[in-house]
Order: C-alpha cells, then sequence, then structure tokens
C-alpha cells in the first residue's frame, strides 16, 4: 500500500530517521502524515510489547513538501510498564513539529465507555468524493476542493451530506464512516498510524461548519496548532470504524475539533483532540 510505505521511514541511525512527503495541491505538508510518520519514528525505537496509547503533538511551522523530513526521537524513559518519547521533525535545519508518545505494556484493568451514537452503516451512504461529484457543474470551486484532497488508500463515507446549498452554515458535528481500503493484516503499530494520519480528516473544518454565512470559503486560511489522540482498545482499519466529530469551540481565530472512533461492534478505540488556526484574510 503506497500510504503505508509512505509512513514507513527509512533509518538512519538509532534515533534518526527520514520521510518522504504526500505531495498536497496546497503545497503544505498534510499533517496526518507527520503524525503517521513520528509514530513510526518512535515506534522503531519501543520494545514490540509496548504499544502507543497517547501522543500529544505541536505543529510549529508549514512543511515543504519538496524536502524530505527527518525524525529525530529522543528517549525519555523505559520504565516498568511505559516507555516515553519524544520525536522532532526537522527540515531546513529548523523544528516544524514536535510530539511526545507515550507506549505501554497490555494490562488489565477497569474498563468502561462512552455510547456509540446511532447511525446507519457505512453501505448506507456515498464517499465522500461521490458527494463531491453531485455538485460538480453547481458548486465548482467547491468541487476542486475535494477532489484535491483525493487519495486512494482510506474510504471515507460521510453520514451527513455537507449542506451545499447553504455551504457550512450547520451544526459543528459530522460523522463519518472511514476504513483502509486495501484487505490485508496489518500489525498493530501500523493500524496506530493509519488511523494518526486519518485522524486529521475534516477535524477542524469541522469548527467552520456554524459559520457559512459570515465566511468567504475563498479568504478562508485553517492550519493546525496541535493535536493529541488515545488509543484505547485494539481495533482492525481494514473494516469500519465510525469518526464522530464536535466542535466544543472556537474563539480568538482558533477552533477546537473533539473526536471519538468507534469500531462497529460499539467499541470506543480511540479519541482525538486538535486545536488550530481559522482565519479569513481581508484582501
Amino acid at each position: 500500500m503506497d500510504l503505508i510505505n509512505l509512513l514507513s521511514l527509512e533509518k538512519l541511525d538509532d534515533c534518526l530517521f527520514r520521510g518522504q512527503n504526500y505531495k498536497t495541491p496546497w503545497e503544505r505538508v498534510f499533517g496526518g502524515q507527520v503524525l503517521g510518520q513520528a509514530l513510526n519514528a518512535a515506534y522503531q525505537t519501543v520494545d514490540p510489547a509496548r504499544i502507543a496509547h497517547s501522543l500529544h503533538s505541536y505543529f510549529i511551522l508549514p512543511g515543504d513538501i519538496h524536502q524530505p523530513i527527518i525524525y529525530e526521537v529522543q528517549v525519555i524513559r523505559d520504565g516498568g510498564s511505559f516507555s516515553t518519547r519524544r520525536v522532532t521533525a526537522i527540515q531546513k535545519g529548523r523544528a516544524i513539529f514536535v510530539s511526545a508518545i507515550s507506549f505501554q505494556l497490555e494490562q488489565e484493568g477497569v474498563d468502561h465507555q462512552n455510547e456509540m451514537p446511532e447511525v446507519l452503516g457505512p453501505e448506507s451512504f456515498m464517499t465522500d468524493m461521490q458527494q463531491g461529484e453531485l455538485i460538480k457543474e453547481t458548486f465548482p470551486k467547491i468541487y476542486r476542493r475535494i477532489q484535491a484532497r483525493k487519495q486512494d488508500a482510506i474510504e471515507f463515507r460521510p453520514v451527513e451530506k455537507v449542506p451545499f446549498e447553504d455551504f457550512m452554515n450547520a451544526k459543528p458535528n459530522r460523522k463519518i464512516w472511514m476504513k483502509v481500503t486495501e484487505e490485508t493484516d496489518i500489525p498493530i503499530p501500523v493500524q496506530h498510524q493509519l488511523l494518526a494520519y486519518a485522524s486529521d480528516y475534516d477535524l477542524l473544518l469541522t469548527a467552520v461548519y456554524p459559520h457559512g454565512t459570515k465566511i468567504d470559503l475563498n479568504k478562508l486560511f485553517i492550519a493546525s496548532l496541535d493535536h493529541a489522540m488515545w488509543f484505547h482498545r485494539e481495533f482492525d482499519f481494514t473494516d469500519w470504524l465510525l469518526y464522530y466529530i464536535d466542535s466544543p469551540s472556537a474563539s480568538n481565530s482558533r477552533g477546537m475539533g473533539y473526536g471519538r472512533i468507534f469500531d462497529q461492534k460499539g467499541r470506543l478505540v480511540s479519541t482525538v483532540m486538535q486545536e488550530g488556526l481559522i482565519r479569513i484574510s481581508n484582501r
């Protein structure tokens, strides 16, 4: 799979790795790519019996898609049950991203979770690309934006149709079914890397939905500031997962995205939080 190859880094030294970039049409490195690659780098430095349970990251500078990214891993601690790593992504001698990632041995303990929202299965919905085709002639600019993020590794099926007639004048929440398109056995560390990549999908954009009548989309600038993610339970990303996204707040040119990811059995497998910059240019 091309996406797995993209997220799999070249090892340069014990704690030094190099990654290539997905060539985005917006000319900046996709945040989900850096999250997945940072996880890959950290995983290469820990005991295979330990799996990631949380990451806390900051996007410092926009990444250049024409330059490879160097990932430097710092071994913070290896304890009896937990390991902690700090990962710095570097381009042109400057840090563009930092992340603290924690790993844990599998252990027994108390168990409870939020309930999965009631929603029809993924077979009931069109893909995001199919939705885009419906507005190709009516809203060509929006159609081009949707096509610009097209990729074949992960299929996304939004539950709610984007309200194109009154674009982004909606409630700040969304539900999306998603799965890896290739049917193959994928190790847990790679599952985590793929889910981290997918977790950046529309997470911050949800904070814009209630403000459609106030925003000229052609002047909208959005950039991730930080991203936190927790892995609660094992999952299989070759089967459908439901990404339930909510935006609890937007203020001071920043918006917040809060996501919960469930499998089809209703198990909460991951929680995601992100804050980002949302600005409307006056030019």
